[in-house]
Protein backbone atom coordinates (compact mmCIF):
# COMPACT_ATOMS: atom_id res chain seq x y z
CA UNK A 1 0.00 0.00 0.00
CA UNK A 2 2.84 2.57 0.76
CA UNK A 3 3.38 2.14 -2.88
CA UNK A 4 0.17 3.12 -3.98
CA UNK A 5 0.07 5.66 -1.51
CA UNK A 6 3.47 7.17 -2.13
CA UNK A 7 2.46 7.89 -5.72
CA UNK A 8 -0.82 9.80 -5.15
CA UNK A 9 1.58 11.81 -3.00
CA UNK A 10 3.84 12.67 -5.83
CA UNK A 11 0.76 13.19 -8.28
CA UNK A 12 -0.83 15.64 -5.70
CA UNK A 13 2.31 17.60 -6.86
CA UNK A 14 1.15 17.70 -10.26
CA UNK A 15 0.57 16.09 -12.91
CA UNK A 16 3.54 13.07 -13.66
CA UNK A 17 4.69 9.99 -16.25
CA UNK A 18 5.78 6.52 -14.84
CA UNK A 19 9.35 6.71 -15.05
CA UNK A 20 9.80 10.01 -13.14
CA UNK A 21 7.27 8.98 -10.26
CA UNK A 22 9.76 6.07 -10.13
CA UNK A 23 12.85 8.68 -9.80
CA UNK A 24 10.48 10.97 -7.66
CA UNK A 25 9.61 8.02 -5.21
CA UNK A 26 13.47 6.69 -4.97
CA UNK A 27 14.71 10.20 -4.49
CA UNK A 28 12.48 10.90 -1.86
CA UNK A 29 13.38 7.72 -0.17
CA UNK A 30 16.91 7.42 -0.66
CA UNK A 31 16.61 4.31 -2.89
CA UNK A 32 15.95 2.23 0.53
CA UNK A 33 13.04 0.92 -1.50
CA UNK A 34 13.84 0.55 -5.32
CA UNK A 35 11.03 0.42 -7.57
CA UNK A 36 11.09 -1.15 -11.08
CA UNK A 37 9.14 0.35 -13.86
CA UNK A 38 6.84 -2.28 -13.86
CA UNK A 39 5.49 -1.95 -10.44
CA UNK A 40 4.52 1.32 -10.83
CA UNK A 41 3.03 1.04 -14.28
CA UNK A 42 1.11 -2.02 -12.65
CA UNK A 43 -0.07 0.61 -9.47
CA UNK A 44 -0.95 3.32 -11.91
CA UNK A 45 -2.98 1.27 -13.67
CA UNK A 46 -5.16 0.31 -10.51
CA UNK A 47 -5.08 3.55 -9.26
CA UNK A 48 -7.08 4.39 -12.81
CA UNK A 49 -9.32 1.70 -12.60
CA UNK A 50 -10.08 2.87 -8.61
CA UNK A 51 -11.13 6.58 -10.16
CA UNK A 52 -8.30 7.46 -7.75
CA UNK A 53 -6.23 8.98 -11.49
CA UNK A 54 -6.77 9.89 -14.61
CA UNK A 55 -4.09 10.11 -17.90
CA UNK A 56 -4.66 13.52 -18.71
CA UNK A 57 -2.68 14.07 -22.30
CA UNK A 58 0.90 13.67 -22.60
CA UNK A 59 4.45 15.48 -22.34
CA UNK A 60 6.53 17.49 -25.34
CA UNK A 61 8.17 14.04 -25.39
CA UNK A 62 5.12 12.22 -25.35
CA UNK A 63 5.08 10.66 -22.20
CA UNK A 64 1.85 9.64 -20.40
CA UNK A 65 1.08 11.97 -17.92
CA UNK A 66 -1.78 10.79 -14.96
CA UNK A 67 -3.53 13.32 -12.65
CA UNK A 68 -4.71 12.73 -9.23
CA UNK A 69 -8.91 13.04 -8.92
CA UNK A 70 -10.85 14.23 -6.36
CA UNK A 71 -11.33 10.76 -5.05
CA UNK A 72 -6.82 10.10 -4.96
CA UNK A 73 -6.71 13.42 -3.17
CA UNK A 74 -9.49 11.99 -0.64
CA UNK A 75 -7.86 8.45 -0.31
CA UNK A 76 -4.51 10.10 0.67
CA UNK A 77 -5.86 12.69 3.02
CA UNK A 78 -7.07 9.68 5.04
CA UNK A 79 -4.40 7.54 4.89
CA UNK A 80 -2.08 10.55 6.09
CA UNK A 81 -4.62 10.65 9.14
CA UNK A 82 -4.67 7.35 9.44
CA UNK A 83 -2.26 5.68 11.94
CA UNK A 84 -0.38 2.84 10.60
CA UNK A 85 -1.55 -0.55 11.91
CA UNK A 86 0.44 -2.79 14.01
CA UNK A 87 -2.04 -4.99 15.26
CA UNK A 88 -1.29 -7.38 11.97
CA UNK A 89 2.38 -7.17 11.59
CA UNK A 90 4.77 -7.95 8.44
CA UNK A 91 6.22 -11.34 9.37
CA UNK A 92 9.71 -11.37 10.57
CA UNK A 93 12.45 -12.98 8.88
CA UNK A 94 14.92 -12.73 12.18
CA UNK A 95 11.96 -13.99 14.47
CA UNK A 96 10.86 -16.42 12.39
CA UNK A 97 14.91 -17.61 12.35
CA UNK A 98 15.21 -17.37 16.10
CA UNK A 99 11.76 -19.18 17.16
CA UNK A 100 12.85 -22.08 14.46
CA UNK A 101 16.48 -22.38 16.23
CA UNK A 102 15.02 -22.82 19.46
CA UNK A 103 15.76 -26.43 19.91
CA UNK A 104 16.51 -26.93 16.40
CA UNK A 105 19.10 -29.89 16.13
CA UNK A 106 22.39 -28.90 15.15
CA UNK A 107 21.49 -25.46 15.74
CA UNK A 108 23.56 -23.59 17.96
CA UNK A 109 21.35 -20.30 18.57
CA UNK A 110 23.82 -18.50 19.77
CA UNK A 111 26.20 -18.27 17.19
CA UNK A 112 22.63 -17.30 15.55
CA UNK A 113 22.54 -14.26 17.47
CA UNK A 114 25.97 -13.58 17.18
CA UNK A 115 25.96 -13.23 13.36
CA UNK A 116 22.64 -11.47 13.15
CA UNK A 117 23.75 -9.51 15.85
CA UNK A 118 27.37 -8.58 13.82
CA UNK A 119 25.28 -7.84 10.67
CA UNK A 120 22.84 -5.42 12.38
CA UNK A 121 25.66 -3.53 14.21
CA UNK A 122 27.54 -2.96 10.69
CA UNK A 123 24.41 -1.99 8.77
CA UNK A 124 23.87 0.33 12.10
CA UNK A 125 27.28 2.11 11.48
CA UNK A 126 26.44 2.14 7.43
CA UNK A 127 23.53 4.32 7.97
CA UNK A 128 25.03 6.52 10.71
CA UNK A 129 27.38 7.47 8.32
CA UNK A 130 25.24 7.73 5.77
CA UNK A 131 23.43 10.59 8.17
CA UNK A 132 26.46 12.21 9.22
CA UNK A 133 27.02 12.97 4.81
CA UNK A 134 23.40 14.42 5.10
CA UNK A 135 23.97 16.61 7.84
CA UNK A 136 27.36 17.63 6.52
CA UNK A 137 25.30 20.57 4.43
CA UNK A 138 22.36 21.46 5.76
CA UNK A 139 19.55 19.69 3.70
CA UNK A 140 18.36 21.92 0.82
CA UNK A 141 15.06 20.86 -0.28
CA UNK A 142 12.08 18.44 1.05
CA UNK A 143 13.98 15.06 -0.82
CA UNK A 144 16.79 15.44 1.39
CA UNK A 145 14.85 16.00 4.41
CA UNK A 146 12.70 13.47 3.47
CA UNK A 147 15.91 11.00 2.94
CA UNK A 148 17.27 12.22 6.14
CA UNK A 149 13.81 11.32 7.87
CA UNK A 150 14.06 7.43 6.55
CA UNK A 151 17.81 7.00 7.39
CA UNK A 152 17.29 7.94 10.91
CA UNK A 153 14.03 5.52 10.90
CA UNK A 154 16.66 3.20 9.80
CA UNK A 155 19.19 3.86 12.26
CA UNK A 156 16.38 3.24 15.30
CA UNK A 157 15.43 -0.12 13.75
CA UNK A 158 18.59 -1.40 13.44
CA UNK A 159 19.19 0.28 17.26
CA UNK A 160 15.98 -1.51 18.60
CA UNK A 161 16.91 -5.16 16.39
CA UNK A 162 20.90 -5.09 18.82
CA UNK A 163 18.43 -4.60 21.62
CA UNK A 164 16.21 -7.09 21.19
CA UNK A 165 19.27 -9.78 19.96
CA UNK A 166 21.23 -9.12 23.32
CA UNK A 167 17.80 -9.70 25.59
CA UNK A 168 17.55 -12.97 23.25
CA UNK A 169 20.64 -13.85 24.45
CA UNK A 170 20.51 -13.27 28.09
CA UNK A 171 16.89 -15.32 28.00
CA UNK A 172 18.58 -18.15 26.75
CA UNK A 173 21.62 -17.90 29.21
CA UNK A 174 19.04 -17.82 31.99
CA UNK A 175 16.78 -20.63 30.72
CA UNK A 176 20.26 -22.67 30.56
CA UNK A 177 20.95 -21.54 34.00
CA UNK A 178 17.69 -22.66 35.11
CA UNK A 179 17.38 -26.23 33.86
CA UNK A 180 20.95 -27.21 35.23
CA UNK A 181 20.02 -25.96 38.71
CA UNK A 182 16.70 -28.12 38.48
CA UNK A 183 16.45 -31.28 40.78
CA UNK A 184 16.40 -34.31 39.24
CA UNK A 185 12.87 -35.66 38.82
CA UNK A 186 11.82 -38.69 41.61
CA UNK A 187 10.95 -41.79 40.03
CA UNK A 188 9.01 -42.82 42.29
CA UNK A 189 8.75 -45.95 44.45
CA UNK A 190 9.75 -49.26 42.66
CA UNK A 191 6.73 -50.97 41.48
CA UNK A 192 6.09 -54.62 43.46
CA UNK A 193 7.38 -57.86 41.57
CA UNK A 194 5.24 -60.74 41.08
CA UNK A 195 6.79 -63.95 41.75
CA UNK A 196 9.01 -65.41 39.03
CA UNK A 197 7.63 -67.46 36.31
CA UNK A 198 8.69 -70.80 34.68
CA UNK A 199 9.15 -70.59 31.17
CA UNK A 200 6.21 -72.49 30.98
CA UNK A 201 4.10 -69.93 33.13
CA UNK A 202 4.08 -71.80 36.13
CA UNK A 203 4.81 -70.30 39.77
CA UNK A 204 8.08 -71.20 40.88
CA UNK A 205 8.49 -71.72 44.52
CA UNK A 206 11.02 -69.63 46.52
CA UNK A 207 11.63 -72.61 48.86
Amino acid sequence: MSIRHGLLALLERGPRYGSRLRTEFESRTGSTWPLNVGQVYTTLSRLERDGMIVQDGSDDAGHDLYTITDDGRTELRNWFGTPVDRTSPPRDELAIKLAMAVGAPGVDIRDVIQSQRSHTLKAMQDYTRLKAQALADVPANRDEVAWLLVVEQLIFQAEAEARWLDHCESRLVRLAEAAATEPAADPGPAAPRGPARTPAGRTRSKN
